[in-house]
């Protein structure tokens, strides 16, 4: 009895161990040809503080300046305008996509490749 809960335990612990490396690895950083095509063809909307921003942008890493942000906080009137009511918000050629998004979403929408 103990030696198969001793397994089990083992077991579990690898699990969760092979799940922390897996969630956690890094991200590969998008090339800076793709975000400057992107960045091109849309404005995102954010906010500091905010815990999906943050996540878009480590996406993109080092070349998010190529993303043309504008944020919230720092310009409320032009978010209110817009009726932006969440963060990150997306304008691509004239539609929001609200929420996080994919890189490879991303590219559909705005055509870059």
């Amino acid at each position: 009895m103990k030696k198969s809960l001793w397994w089990t335990i083992i077991v579990i612990v690898v699990i969760l161990i092979l799940a922390y490396f897996i969630l956690t690895r890094p991200h590969p950083e998008t090339s800076a040809d793709i975000a400057k095509c992107i960045g091109k063809n849309l404005v995102v909307y954010t906010q500091i503080g905010c815990h999906f921003c943050e996540q878009q942008k480590h996406l993109f890493g080092d070349n998010y300046q190529y993303i043309n942000e504008i944020v919230c906080n720092t310009d409320p009137n032009k978010c209110k305008e817009l009726g932006i009511t969440s963060t990150p918000t997306w304008i691509i050629n004239g539609t929001k996509y609200a929420g996080m998004q994919s890189i490879e979403k991303l590219q559909e929408l705005t055509g870059c490749k």
